[in-house]
């Protein structure tokens, strides 16, 4: 699902809590609302949203790791297209297709994972050219034929980058594939209903009470955006750059 459809059901969701909670506060008997009730409404409910708070900052600092890990794996991804690249060019003339080859597969990458107008939803990582590119560039450099010590170093220092390049294309789409539970959000968005609940329940009446917890409302369902956002690192507002492989595309010999 859609990670601003997720944070705007999460906002009503806990600012419904709040509505809820000012209607309960109307209707509750006098004596639910004493003193010392409230007192362990405000308890229970702060340790809920230790909880909460907790759980929230242990999965975005996850995220977060998760996305600079991609985006730090993407940079040394385009390193490893310069030096196989350089390799290839040091064995002679004899790999220009294959070097030709290499650049088309950049330019498939970028155009699919980056398109030039951009999308907010999710991008195919995978397609049939994609993926049966890597492994063309194996074939074709393990048919080359050495014929000096040079060669032959050359070609051995273009496998181990090629092979460099496929692990860390494997890395990048694990890493693109994963996603939070469906059923760890659900507990996160109950608690924060309670929460919110017991705000309402003893939240005065007034429009300024009503703007502030619906402020508070709006971080909360952002806090989720956040998250979410983090955790596709290829998809939505906040995307892992591909400037790594356009400068890489870029300094290509002919």
């Amino acid at each position: 699902m859609h990670s601003t459809i997720v944070a705007a059901l999460v906002f009503a969701c806990v600012f419904g809590g709040v509505l809820a909670g000012m209607y309960f506060r109307r209707v509750l008997p006098e004596h639910h609302l004493q003193q010392d009730t409230k007192e362990v409404i405000t308890l229970g409910m702060g340790m809920i949203g230790t909880l909460t708070a907790l759980l929230l900052a242990m999965v975005t600092s996850t995220a977060k790791d998760s996305f600079d890990f991609e985006s730090s794996q993407l940079r040394q991804t385009g390193v490893d297209l310069l030096m196989l690249d350089r390799a290839l060019a040091d064995y002679g003339p004899e790999t220009r297709a294959i070097r030709a080859d290499l650049r088309a597969a950049i330019k498939r990458r970028l155009q699919l994972t980056w398109p030039e107008q951009g999308t907010m939803g999710a991008v195919a990582l995978e397609s049939t050219a994609t993926n049966a590119a890597p492994y063309r560039l194996i074939q074709s450099i393990r048919q080359l034929t050495p014929q000096t010590d040079v060669q032959k170093d050359m070609k051995d220092q273009a496998l181990q980058q090629v092979s460099e390049v496929l692990k860390s294309r494997w890395v990048l789409l694990e890493g693109a594939n994963s996603s939070l539970p469906t059923l760890f959000l659900v507990v996160v968005v109950c608690w924060l209903t309670l929460i919110f609940a017991s705000f309402g329940l003893h939240a005065p009446g007034n429009a300024t009470a009503i703007v502030v917890l619906l402020v508070c409302a709006l971080s909360v369902a952002g806090s989720v955006f956040l998250i979410l956002e983090l955790n596709t690192p290829f998809s939505g507002l906040m995307k892992v750059s591909g400037e790594p492989l356009r400068l890489a595309l870029a300094q290509l010999g002919p």
